[in-house]
This record gives structure tokens, C-alpha cells and sequence, in this order.
């Protein structure tokens, strides 16, 4: 990867850069250009390539899902995946009676791929030979549009360098699609897709439509396709093909040598998932009857762009610093590609993997903890909009957790197309070749998740129409969950969590046994936290909607009753001086050897699917794939942490996390892009030497692929966001609590300045702070005020004001939290013995 500047837009901060062909990378490439716009999304693929060992074209319709059965092992598997769509890229030419152009097929002189972020447009620039000799240049761009969610297009310029003859540009709309882009997948059923209509309209413009086997979504495409000279319309000959699966068409003129001619072929798309219309076959053809040129449809598009980046910019001033500016720009990019105002009136989530690939299945997980910080202060009409998707799949929730004997509801590990449990029952071991029983459905932690999201969008928004229609509901019934898997322990007055796996993932079970585990502390924890907040939720409500919510709901004063006596006597383990226990009995786990494992393996970020391969577990470890229970450190304050732990009457003192930091960190492989993320943070306080290597590290998740394939797959847009958000909230110390909007800048040596544009409760603040100081102003907009703050310093901010902070030194900082500490210390010294029998 290059990010040097392009000479035709002369900003190397906005452009990614690949300056060589190179077939192994080109599936990483294809998933880092993919474009979309929060509909539709389709991979950076060659346009002249079908799908094969080099090139992957692929695209994904937000919430496209259909299910197939497969035999695996004895046991018929239905997985629910999403759907690779008809390619609406093919697109290739052949001189006279020649090869059709094939890029893996000519010697390529020139070669040069850019995607320019800022206007939202890949650019593909090659020279080549053909085996005649004939020298031709391929000048690329290509869009997804994201002022029309329904347009894309492309628009190559071909160059006759050194001959002339007649030219045919061959066009297609491709339905001979299989889901093929994950190697391990391979092995299960695949073809989503039947064709229900296939043929050109008028002279040039192809239809084509498919519907999916199972869910019966219908999918239409039309696409235009015409040559231009000196823009000029070329008048051509046409030929029309209809095959099994694609309509085609070739369209032929005569090019003298140095002469340039201009193919356009604009795409309409429409799905029968669509709103406000009549049918999907009719809105194609009518989109693309109503479509303009390329040039006609970039403008909106790239203004579409600016406004984007004006709201959802990072940057940072230091010229040193160019480098990581332009890897978080990107990350921001494909994020934004993800999930867009055009996703707000649609039933799709948050997919962990993006719209870019198929890893996962385009399943929603938990990542959305990761992502929603920078969208909810950014744009929180979108965490708005995935928060509701979250909604409308509560009746399933409760439906899940009466089946499994629980109260209230309980959200699935994995979700698709209606919010059942979509985790597959078997998982293959590429390293083993074994077909293996799945546990992660075991990670109930999801609904603490889910939770906790809902009061961070509110804490940010205040949007209490939101709460009262959707949020609070939502959050009494998880409550509920959780009250009822919990169970008590009379023996040490505790109430306990067993048969459940927490974030690290690599333990399912305790050795030789079944059944997950019990008291995961990152579980327990958040329960008791989650309970609280459903208090607090009561509280919040207007008197009439929160009867009217406990009326519908049927929750009684007992029952609340009840979760306030488990939000103080959930169990949390620990073991030796003061570490947390991951969960009750990881102290009796071996220890790993670590060295032993790197010398044999090199890289060993994929334990799990080493040690299955030796026929062992990491069940018997003391090992973790990611965070677990430095999660916590993560998603909560020292201070709040403090009072959670004495709420629940535990120690939490002011060693307590940097001493389970040291402790977790030399345990964990990184297994997970997420890794990094959640380590970076919890590091950034006590080493930020150390948290801005893994912040640096994690910035390399997708653009290095530094987990050796698995991008080329689908970009990780929990890792992605995370990144991001480690400069918007976590190098500037923000934290939204108690209705104040709190900073606490601590930037590594390395990152000179950072300015950021943020959205609290209405107000639009710009953000910029360095070594020295914090600046906060706020746009002239009509809005309440808020109340800001650094270090116990207060602030009430009106719209149009400016406040400005001197940020304490290093040694200040910590003679303060010194003070701090003690103060804590001497306020909670009667929590601090653990109660008799833990």
C-alpha cells in the first residue's frame, strides 16, 4: 500500500494507492475498494474477470439474506447467509477478431488502482500489450452512487496507443452467481438465486431479474451501456446474447490509432424490499431511464461525499502523522459505505464483516458495542435506525428465551433476516479439516451489549421519544433476561450465572466437559450493571408511559424488586492478588507456553484452531482470544467501575486495573481484529507507548490484513470503528455520564493534534485539542445547553460559545489522580473485604 499523492488530485491524505498489479493481493484489494452507500454495496473486482482463484466480484444488498440446507457430517445444517447478487460489472473489449481483453491474460506496462475517499470513486489506470503488440490504456472510474441509492456506474477510457481496427466492448449483466468467497464455506449449499427474467430493452439497455430460493426477494437490474468520442455518441452496431444466466451485448466502431473513446455503463438497482414502489423490475427500468450521464451522476455523489466528511472527519495536524490520517480515513470510509442515511428506513443491522464479503454470512454480532460511539456522535440518526432494527426483532427475543426457559428476551450471538439464532451448530477447522459442534451461541453477554447500547445513544442524544417508543422496552425486558438466568446460591449469598461463555471465546467449556461456564465476570458484571440501568430507565420515564410500558410488559413492583437484590449479590470471582477471574475455576486452568508455541507455529493468533489441530482445547489454558474481562476497562470509567464493584460489594481499588491489564494481556493471542482495539484502550492511561503500538497495530487490522486472509473476505468494521473511535473518544477522554459531556485529553507523544466535529443533545461542538490545551466550540444552532467538563472543571455551553482548557501536564495529571485515589481509597475502605465465603 502507497499513499503517495495523485497527480490528478494532488491529495495524498485521501487517496489509497496501489502502484502494481499483484494477483495474490487482489482480493484484498477488491474488499478495501469495495463501494456501496448503506443499500447496496459491491466489491473493487476487475470488471473483465469472473469469479475465480484471483478475482472475486461480489455484490450485497443491506439485509439480503436467504437460507439453505446442507448435509454435513450426518446432521442436515441450514445456514442463513447473505446473498452474492447478479454481477453488474462485466465489461471488456477485443480489437478486431482477437482475445477478449482479460487482465491476467496481457503484459501489463502501467498498472495503477486508486480509491479516492474524499469523492468516493475507485480509479483503475493500466497500459498493456496484447500478444499482437498493441499497446492499449484503461483509464477506470467507478461509483456506487450515494446521492441515488439506486445508481452506480462506470466509465472506462480506452486508448488506441499504437493501432487501429474495429473495437467490440462486450457488456453484461451476470445471474451465474454462487456464494464462493469463503474458502471454508465451500463445502455447504450455495446457489441463492433462480433467474426470472433475462433480455435487452431498446437498442441499448439490458434487463435482468432474479428472485432468492428461499426468502423470494427479487432483485431487478437495467443497465446502459454506450460509447462516446470527443463526447460525442458514437454511432455503433449492437449485438444482443441471452444466455442461461446473462444478458449481454457487443457493441463495435472503428478506432484509428492515438484516437480515445469513452464506454459508459450506468446500473439501476431495485429489490422488492424496497419502499414506495410498485414493483422492482418497473423502478429499474424507470431509475434508469431517469439517469444521467457519469459525470451528471459523480457531482451529487461527490457533494454527497463532502457533506459526509464534513460531519465524520478526523485530523490530525501533525504532517508525521499523514500516514495514519489516511488509514483512519479509509476505516471511516467503509464505514459510512456500511451503513449510510439510506440504510435509516431499512430492516438491516450492522453485519460484522460489512457489506464487502461473505465471512460471517453478513451476520450481526456484537460489534455494534464498537461501532455505535463514533456513529452516535457523528450521526445518531443511524444508531437510531440499527438500534431499531434491534426493535423489531424483540418478539423473537422473547420467543428465544421462553424456549430456553427464561424470562423477558434474549437477543441471538448472531442475527440475520428475522433475529433468531443464526449461529451455525457446525464450524470447520480449516487447519484440522474437522466439522466441529459450535458453542458461541453460548455468548449471552449480547444483551448486556444491546443494552448498554440503548443508554449511550440516549446519554448522547437525549432523545427521549426514542426511549419512550423503543429503548426502555427493549432494556426491561433484557433486564428480565437476566434476572431470570440467574440463580441463587444460599450457600455464599450470591446469585450466579453458569453455562454461558464470555467475550474471549477460545473457552466453550471447562476440560473434558460440556455446557459453557459459569460466572464469567465480564457476564456477571454487566448484568448487575444492566439491571441498574433498568432501574434507572423506571426513573427516567414520564409517570403515564412508564405505567402504561409495566402494564403492557406485565412488570410488577416485586419483580424490580428482585433485580435490585441481584445487581448487588451477583458473583464475581477472583483469584490471587486481586486479579478478577475470567470465570469461577480459570485459576485451575495450566499455564501456556507461549515461547514453545511461536517458535513451532510463528503465528499463533488462531490458537483455538492449532491446539483443536493437536487434538488438545484451549479449555485447559489459561489463554484468550480477546478481551474478556478487560472488557470492562473498555466500556466503563475507573470511577464507575468503582462504584459497580462497590454496589456489588467487592474491592475495586486503584490498582485493580493496571494490575489485570498486565495480567490479561500476557494471556491473549489477539485472535480477533478486535483485540487490539480493546487492549490499545484499556493501555492508554498507564503505557501510551504501549496502547499506540496495538492502537497502530490495529490500524493495520484491514489494510495489511495482518490476520493473513481473512479481509479479502469482508472488511472487520468492529475493529475498523474501533480504531477510530480510540482517537475520537478514547485519546481525548470522553465520557458521557450523569448528563455532562466529560473530556480528558491524554494524546500519545506520537499525535501532535486531533480535530474532530462531535453531535451531543443537539449541539454541534468542534473539537480540537493537542499537548497543551482543549478547545470546545459550538455552532450557532438552536439548541438547550449542555454541560462540558474537564477534570471536575465545568462548563455550561450554549450554541456559538467557545471554551478553551489548559490541560494539566504529566506530572500534574498524576499528583491529581493521586489525590484522587486516595480520596476513593478512604471512601470505600469498609467495601474492601471480600464477604465471607468468596
Amino acid at each position: 500500500m502507497k499513499s503517495n499523492a495523485s497527480a490528478a488530485h494532488g491529495m495524498s491524505d485521501w487517496m489509497l494507492v496501489y502502484d502494481a498489479y499483484e494477483p495474490e493481493q487482489e482480493g484484498l484489494r477488491e474488499a478495501l475498494c469495495t463501494l456501496g452507500n448503506g443499500y447496496f454495496a459491491s466489491r473493487g473486482a476487475a470488471t473483465d474477470s469472473p469469479a475465480d482463484d484471483v478475482h472475486y466480484p461480489g455484490t450485497y444488498l443491506a439485509g439480503g439474506y436467504n437460507r439453505l440446507t446442507t448435509e454435513i457430517a450426518g446432521h442436515k445444517v441450514e445456514n442463513e447467509d447473505l446473498v452474492n447478487l447478479p454481477n453488474w460489472l462485466p465489461l471488456t473489449f477485443k480489437i478486431d477478431d482477437g482475445e477478449w481483453f482479460r487482465l491476467d491474460d496481457v503484459e501489463i506496462l502501467s498498472y495503477r488502482q486508486a480509491l479516492d475517499l474524499k469523492a468516493g470513486l475507485m480509479h483503475r489506470d493500466l497500459r498493456f500489450r496484447d500478444s499482437l503488440g498493441r499497446t492499449t490504456r484503461w483509464s477506470e472510474r467507478r461509483l456506487v452512487s450515494m446521492a441515488d441509492p439506486h445508481l452506480a456506474g462506470l466509465a472506462v477510457e480506452l486508448a488506441a496507443e499504437n493501432w487501429s481496427g474495429r473495437i467490440t466492448v462486450r457488456t453484461a449483466l451476470d445471474a451465474a452467481i454462487t456464494n464462493s468467497g469463503v474458502e471454508r464455506y465451500r463445502g455447504l449449499a450455495s446457489r441463492h438465486l433462480e433467474t426470472l427474467e433475462l433480455h435487452h430493452l431498446g437498442a441499448d439497455t439490458l434487463f435482468l431479474r432474479v428472485r432468492t430460493n428461499q426468502s423470494l426477494i427479487q432483485v431487478a437490474q437495467a443497465a446502459c451501456t454506450r460509447l462516446y468520442r470527443d463526447d460525442v455518441e458514437i454511432d455503433t452496431e449492437r449485438h444482443s446474447d441471452v444466455l442461461k444466466d446473462q444478458v449481454r451485448q457487443d457493441i463495435a466502431c472503428a478506432v484509428q490509432k492515438g484516437e480515445r473513446i469513452v464506454v459508459e455503463k450506468i446500473v439501476a438497482f431495485h429489490t422488492s424490499l424496497d419502499q414506495a414502489i410498485s414493483e422492482a423490475g418497473l423502478e429499474a427500468k424507470r431509475s434508469l431511464a431517469h439517469a444521467d450521464r457519469f459525470d451528471e451522476l459523480l457531482a451529487p455523489h461527490a457533494l454527497a461525499w463532502k457533506h459526509l466528511w464534513d460531519d465524520c472527519d478526523i485530523a490530525l495536524e501533525d504532517h508525521a502523522e499523514r500516514e495514519t490520517e489516511l488509514k483512519l480515513r479509509v476505516y471511516i470510509f467503509h464505514l459510512l459505505q456500511t451503513v449510510s442515511v439510506h440504510t435509516t428506513e431499512r430492516d438491516a443491522g450492522l453485519p460484522a464483516r460489512g457489506w464487502h464479503g461473505e465471512a460471517y454470512r453478513g451476520h450481526i454480532f456484537w460489534d455494534e458495542l464498537f461501532i455505535f460511539p463514533f456513529l452516535t456522535l457523528r450521526m445518531p440518526i443511524l444508531t437510531r435506525a440499527l438500534l431499531r432494527y434491534r426493535f423489531r426483532r424483540l418478539p423473537e427475543a422473547r420467543r428465544a428465551a421462553r424456549e430456553a426457559g427464561y424470562a423477558g428476551a434474549m437477543y441471538p450471538w448472531q442475527s440475520g433476516s428475522t433475529g433468531r439464532e443464526e449461529s451455525q451448530r457446525l464450524h470447520l477447522n480449516p487447519q484440522s479439516g474437522r466439522w466441529l459442534p459450535d458453542s458461541t451461541h453460548r455468548q449471552r453477554h449480547i444483551n448486556a451489549a444491546i443494552a448498554y447500547n440503548i443508554w449511550q445513544y440516549h446519554q448522547a442524544t437525549d432523545d427521549h421519544e426514542f426511549l419512550y417508543a423503543y429503548g426502555a422496552e427493549m432494556l426491561l425486558e433484557i433486564a428480565r433476561f437476566w434476572a431470570s438466568i440467574a440463580t441463587y446460591n444460599a450457600a455464599i449469598d450470591r446469585y450466579e450465572i453458569k453455562g454461558v461463555m464470555g467475550p474471549d471465546e477460545y473457552h466453550t467449556a471447562y476440560p473434558g466437559q460440556e455446557g459453557g461456564l459459569d460466572n464469567n465476570a465480564y457476564t456477571n458484571v454487566m448484568a448487575a450493571w444492566v439491571l441498574s440501568r433498568a432501574g434507572d430507565v423506571l426513573d427516567l420515564l414520564p409517570r403515564i408511559h412508564g405505567r402504561r410500558l409495566c402494564e403492557r410488559v406485565g412488570l410488577r413492583p416485586e419483580e424490580t424488586e428482585r433485580w435490585r437484590d441481584i445487581s448487588r449479590k451477583l458473583r464475581v470471582p477472583f483469584h490471587g492478588a486481586g486479579i478478577i477471574s475470567q470465570f469461577e475455576g480459570y485459576d485451575s486452568l495450566d499455564e501456556f507456553d507461549w515461547k514453545a508455541y511461536e517458535a513451532k507455529y510463528g503465528d499463533i493468533q488462531r490458537l483455538d484452531r492449532i491446539l483443536e489441530a493437536e487434538d488438545d482445547t484451549p479449555n485447559r489454558y489459561k489463554v484468550s482470544k480477546q478481551a474478556d474481562v478487560l472488557m470492562l476497562f473498555y466500556l466503563f470509567s475507573a470511577d464507575e467501575l468503582s462504584l459497580l464493584f462497590e454496589q456489588l460489594g467487592y474491592p475495586f481499588d486503584h490498582d485493580t486495573i493496571p494490575r489485570n491489564v498486565d495480567y490479561y494481556l500476557a494471556r491473549t493471542s489477539h485472535g480477533s481484529t478486535l483485540s487490539r482495539v480493546a487492549h490499545s484502550w484499556v493501555l492508554a492511561r498507564s503505557d501510551r507507548p504501549a496502547s499506540w503500538h496495538l492502537f497502530q497495530r490495529a490500524l493495520d487490522s484491514d489494510i495489511t490484513d495482518i490476520q493473513g486472509g481473512t479481509t479479502p473476505e469482508g472488511i472487520h468494521v468492529g475493529a475498523m470503528a474501533g480504531t477510530i473511535d480510540l482517537i475520537q473518544r478514547c485519546y481525548l477522554g470522553i465520557e458521557m455520564r450523569a448528563n455532562i459531556l466529560h473530556f480528558d485529553p491524554a494524546l500519545p507523544a506520537d499525535l501532535g493534534c486531533v480535530k474532530v466535529r462531535l453531535r451531543y443533545r443537539r449541539q454541534m461542538l468542534d473539537i480540537e485539542v493537542d499537548h497543551d490545551r482543549l478547545r470546545i466550540s459550538s455552532r450557532a444552532l438552536t439548541a438547550a445547553l449542555i454541560t462540558v467538563a474537564y477534570r471536575g472543571r465545568f462548563r455550561d455551553v450554549a450554541p456559538g460559545d467557545t471554551y478553551e482548557f489548559r490541560l494539566l501536564k504529566p506530572e500534574e495529571r498524576d499528583r491529581d489522580e493521586n489525590r484522587s485515589a486516595r480520596a476513593s481509597d478512604d471512601a470505600t475502605t469498609e467495601s474492601k473485604t471480600l464477604p465471607h465465603g468468596e
